[in-house]
């Protein structure tokens, strides 16, 4: 059985600003940086074997500061990216909620997805869990830390929980920066441990 480890990012402007960010690519900011070395402090007992994480600087400099701390090296996975809001990204929910009134009501209705661009939320689910399966694979039986996005986190849930991202997006709390959330894998099923 392999333990996946998926960790949210630390903190960007962005996020502070309540600015959609999908795949544009703000660093973390200084509160960021301070998230990340408490959870790199928290996971420092768990026995992590590698660290993944999606290419954009946000998660990218979380998870080399955790592997820092962990005498681990960083692979970047590309399929670990945030799911891509098109013309949303790096507008706050009044900007969305002026520009695209109707795309914001149907996404604030938990519909399939408000953004007419972008990616829709099949797509993350068809590239994120296939990654996460190939990760697992490739540690059959270690604890592996994968830093991402509040995107690929929630697919993760939504699969283990055998639902769909619209149904988890209707039951969602909020994914707050470097939170965790762990997954046991086993032949390719998804069971959250915590």
């Amino acid at each position: 059985m392999t333990t996946l480890i998926l960790a949210r990012h630390g903190e960007t402007d962005w996020n502070r600003e309540n600015r959609f960010q999908g795949h544009a690519d703000p660093p973390l900011n200084r509160d960021g940086r301070r998230q990340s070395a408490e959870l790199a402090a928290a996971l420092a007992g768990e026995g992590i074997a590698r660290v993944y994480t999606s290419p954009l600087r946000r998660a990218h400099e979380t998870a080399e500061i955790v592997a820092a701390r962990l005498g681990l090296e960083v692979e970047l996975v590309e399929a670990l990216r945030e799911i891509d809001v098109g013309a949303w990204s790096g507008l706050t929910r009044d900007e969305v909620a002026e520009r695209f009134p109707d795309e914001f009501a149907r996404w604030l209705d938990r519909a399939p997805h408000g953004y007419a661009d972008g990616e829709t939320y099949e797509a993350l689910d068809a590239r994120v869990i296939p990654a996460l399966r190939a990760l697992a694979h490739r540690h059959p039986t270690d604890t592996v830390l994968v830093v991402t996005h509040g995107g690929p986190s929630r697919v993760a849930q939504a699969h283990a929980a055998g639902i769909d991202y619209v149904e988890a997006r209707r039951r969602e709390t909020v994914l707050d920066n470097c939170a965790v959330c762990r997954f046991a894998v086993e032949d390719g099923d998804f069971r959250r441990i915590g």
